[in-house]
């Protein structure tokens, strides 16, 4: 069941989303060659209840850590480790805060010292393709329109789309009705209605959309070994157009990275 929320709870589910693009924002600068990502998992975790916040993944379902942490072939879900990044590795960043009784939910792909061309055209489509799926989350649209228009922008460039594993309503529960999957054909779904709220996330591979999982029960890898890219924003349907809760502007902030592409969907 869909759970509708009030002008009030939106402002108090902005308030969990920040603190997590605020986190985000603080790994940016952290992020480089010989960090283990063990180490960044436990800034995260400090950053987050110094916010007031408890961080929403650990314990969760039994996940053992703050931050599910997926470099290069790992899809999503990584555990966090003692092993160092390198420098050319890519890396999932995805962080949960739990704060006022709402949840935030939010992921970032970050390079780690100098990408190959290759892949950082895969992390630019990855997060351009958020955006287009964001556009079609409005009143009177349906989850298909969304599925619909990130798989289109990132199949026209050659990507897989993760089938298994999809976005989600988000609240007081972490997962909630409805899923929101990366593939779909339009008009098709759940119907959008103000006042919902989703975590929409693409999950996109260099080469073959099929995955696996390893045998930690957690960690998610491309099937073929190639790498993939995450990045997920929280959104509400404000007035009947889609009013994002998470920013990357911190991230941006730490990496020096100029773009206005979210004010569309900033409260004017």
């Amino acid at each position: 069941m869909i759970t509708i929320k009030t002008s009030e709870e939106i402002e108090l589910m902005r308030e969990s989303a920040l603190i997590v693009s605020k986190t985000l924002g603080m790994l940016a600068k952290e992020v480089k060659p010989g960090v283990s990502t063990l180490h960044l998992d436990k800034l995260a975790e400090e950053c987050i209840r110094d916010h007031g916040a408890i961080p929403g993944f650990l314990g969760l379902y039994d996940f053992p850590n703050t931050l599910c942490m997926s470099p290069n072939a790992q899809v999503v879900h990584g555990i966090p480790n003692k092993t160092p990044l390198v420098d050319g590795d890519i890396i999932s960043i995805d962080c949960g805060a739990l704060k006022n009784g709402f949840y935030g939910d939010h992921a970032y792909t970050f390079e780690v010292g100098e990408v190959d061309p290759e892949t950082k055209k895969l992390l630019e489509i990855t997060k351009q393709s958020l955006y287009e799926g964001i556009r079609q989350f409005k009143a009177g649209n349906r989850v298909g329109d969304v599925g619909f228009a990130i798989q289109k922008y990132a199949e026209d460039h050659g990507y897989g789309v993760v089938r298994e594993l999809v976005g989600h309503g988000l609240g007081s529960v972490m997962h909630e009705d409805p899923e929101m999957p990366n593939y779909g054909k339009r008009g098709r779904g759940k119907k959008f209605v103000e006042g919902m709220v989703v975590a929409i996330e693409p999950m996109i591979n260099m080469g073959t959309k099929s995955i696996k999982q390893l045998n930690d029960g957690w960690t998610i890898l491309t099937k073929d070994g190639k790498p993939s890219a995450h990045f997920e924003h929280d959104v509400a349907i404000v007035n009947g157009k889609p009013e994002l809760l998470s920013t990357f502007k911190y991230v941006n902030e730490a990496l020096g990275i100029v773009t206005n592409i979210e004010d569309e969907f900033r409260a004017k």
